[in-house]
């Protein structure tokens, strides 16, 4: 098993803190993470595109190397803010999104097409009327006191079971994780437990992919998705036990220029799983907007 690339090195963008790739692409991308994640979840992705994109993976407010929000508000809407936010300083970009960050892309691209110039959603956590096993534990996460109370038993667990509990959950097949990886996301996690808003940004975070599960209106993510203008990939896992490999089939009816890839051997992290099958899709996406063409389903 080959050694994987180190991470990127980070620095402070504004309020947040992004990890980007060498400068020397012709174009620019921006990495949007999911709920508990990071920019680190990009790593190999981004090293499988440097050569066509140069990479700006972010961490969300109160995520990775970010600091809290100043103000506390973890919704979607206002992650989104601070996606828009690292657009406007690296200009128009190709905007990557999974499950929370898919959703979070998604309003950035409905809202701000002037600097989304293709998206690539990953296992977005899109409203479902039948959500899986690991919303509902999401939804628990998010209630009101409960969620205080199911993160402060969390801490009490080694963080060794608590990655490889989350990476059961989120990989297909967790062992086919590099020991190189998972040792950095246990280290990561052991630094994350002593921030005094670690929790409190995960619960905001959690309750505000709920807030959006719940959201009615023109500004719901359904009705955000039909209004998005640039080309678009959607990539689901067929193994995802977090969201429902089904829902690829409403993206193919709402998404105006869109292409669905299915792939049997990802979960909800595709990613990290697949970074080569990944890219390929992602690079078809980019080949296709130099050129003007919008997807096409196949």
């Amino acid at each position: 098993m080959a050694e994987p690339v180190p991470h990127w090195p980070g620095r402070m963008i504004g309020p947040v803190h992004v990890r980007s790739t060498p400068d020397g692409a012709p174009e620019q991308a921006v990495f949007v993470h999911g709920l508990a994640g990071s920019a680190t979840n990009w790593t190999d992705l981004m090293d499988e595109l440097k050569d066509v994109v140069t990479g700006h993976a972010i961490d969300l407010p109160g995520a990775g190397r970010s600091p809290a929000a100043p103000d506390g508000d973890y919704s979607v809407p206002a992650h989104a803010r601070a996606v828009i936010g690292l657009l406007e300083h690296t200009g128009p970009a190709h905007l990557f999104g999974n499950s929370l960050g898919g959703a979070v892309s998604v309003r950035v691209a409905a809202t701000r097409p002037d600097l989304v110039r293709s998206l690539t959603l990953i296992s977005p956590a899109m409203p479902d009327l039948l959500p899986r096993y690991g919303p509902v534990r999401i939804a628990a996460a998010a209630t009101p006191w409960l969620g205080e109370r199911l993160a402060g038993t969390l801490k009490l667990v080694p963080a060794e079971q608590r990655v490889n509990a989350t990476l059961e959950m989120v990989w297909a097949n967790a062992k086919a994780v590099h020991p190189v990886r998972l040792s950095e996301a246990i280290e990561e996690l052991r630094w994350r437990d002593d921030l005094p808003h670690a929790v409190s940004a995960m619960i905001g975070s959690a309750r505000g992919i709920v807030a959006e599960y719940l959201r009615r209106g023109p500004d719901s993510l359904w009705r955000l998705a039909a209004r998005v203008k640039a080309p678009t990939l959607v990539v689901h896992g067929k193994h995802d036990r977090l969201v429902r490999p089904a829902m690829a089939a409403r993206a193919a009816r709402v998404f105006p220029r869109v292409r669905v890839v299915l792939l049997p051997g990802a979960g909800h992290v595709a990613m990290m799983e697949q970074p080569r099958v990944v890219a390929l899709e992602a690079r078809r996406l980019i080949g296709e907007t130099r050129l003007g063409n919008a997807p096409v389903p196949g």
